[in-house]
């Protein structure tokens, strides 16, 4: 072998350089994340921002698989080898056309384990001429930093009120305003009744919430300053559609003081009208009859008789009493609810003037 080549191939392992997921998560917001796993097992969950180069599509991964477990080490190679050959022109392009804005053209890979697939792709992207990192332990490390991050303690504030009380809204204008917030709704998707997936798009799978939330607590962590020394969420059920707020986290949300807005039955019912009454009447009924057993049978067919006959506000008086009582059940549940919850009077469902309420009171 020339003594140049044999050189170029030390330059070569040099060059990718492997990362500790403490070194990796904040290279994440810098440049770009490909995760060369299958487009399913991507699907079913990712580092949030990264971009999906499949090495192996679905029915690859398992015929190399099942060649690795059956065979040998060796055969899944060879398989994957010719796998990987048709592909690596189109790869480089697909990397290519995402970095092309930035003149800097370091990108970060990763595989399940930091095995086999990140190394064949590393090994690509730096040969071309990319700077590259990969991730030592892969996503399953990731997945381990992920589940850490709920057991630390967080500096939170949480704002409760009955449904209808506008809390989404209030967040908004919370985070408008410069304090670290986090829409556990918003990551999920879900409004979190039985109306909650109206006009919302499909939730992530559990991995993949617990992933953002991962993520979001990192991010808006690093916003608790002077005079913002909260991150606020929204008082929720444990459950959000179907998706889990982490336990051990929850307890903690359910240790924290609640912020409690209360507003008039008649101001919260006129707000879901607006936001709730515009579906088609056969969207309400369904979601109606999702909570028939825990609702009532007399109770279920009055609220659906209701819709039958245009009679919106006599519907949603119904679910309305129904969820308050719900959240006022719920909140009892708190080991201290009378030292945690603070309630404060708000006259209408005004997300501006009660965000400012809230941020003169804490």
């Amino acid at each position: 072998m020339p003594k140049s080549y044999s050189i170029s191939i030390v330059h070569l392992r040099v060059a990718i350089t492997k990362l500790t997921i403490e070194e990796f998560i904040p290279l994440c917001k810098q440049f770009p994340v490909f995760d060369v796993r299958s487009e399913g097992e991507f699907e079913h969950a990712h580092i949030p921002g990264a971009h999906s180069l499949p090495l192996f599509n679905n029915e690859e991964r398992k015929i190399v698989g099942t060649a690795y477990k059956q065979e040998s080490k060796q055969k899944a190679i060879k398989i994957g080898l010719k796998y990987f050959g048709t592909k690596m022109v189109k790869m480089v392009e697909a990397v290519e056309k995402i970095t092309a804005a930035s003149e800097n053209k370091t990108v970060l890979v990763h595989c399940w384990r930091g095995g086999m697939r990140s190394a064949g792709v590393a090994w690509l992207l730096d040969l071309y001429g990319f700077k590259v990192y990969t991730l030592v332990g892969g996503y399953k490390v990731y997945r381990n930093w992920v589940l850490r991050q709920f057991a630390k303690e967080y500096p939170m504030q949480i704002v409760g009120g009955y449904t209808g009380s506008g809390k989404t809204e209030v967040l908004q204008e919370l985070q408008r305003r410069g304090a670290a917030v986090i829409d556990l709704e918003g990551l999920a998707h879900h409004r979190g009744s039985a109306f909650g997936n109206l006009g919302q798009p499909p939730q992530p799978s559990q991995e993949m919430f617990e992933n953002q939330l991962a993520e979001a607590l990192q991010e808006q962590l690093s916003k608790v300053t002077a005079p913002h020394t909260f991150i606020w969420l929204e008082d929720e059920s444990q459950r959000i559609g179907d998706v889990n707020i982490p336990t051990v986290f929850f307890k903690q949300m359910r240790n924290k003081k609640v912020c409690f807005l209360q507003i008039p039955f008649e101001e919260r019912l006129q707000y879901i009208i607006e936001g709730y009454g515009k579906f088609p009447k056969e969207f309400l009924v369904n979601a109606v009859i999702r909570i028939k057993k825990r609702l009532g049978g007399l109770e279920t067919k009055t609220a659906i008789n209701c819709l039958i006959e245009d009679d919106i506000p006599g519907c949603f008086s119904i679910l309305l009493k129904y969820y308050d009582k719900g959240y006022y059940a719920g909140s009892l549940r708190r080991e201290n609810p009378d030292q945690l919850i603070h309630t404060i009077e708000c006259s209408k469902v005004d997300p501006v003037g009660n965000a400012i309420r809230l941020l003169q009171i804490v």
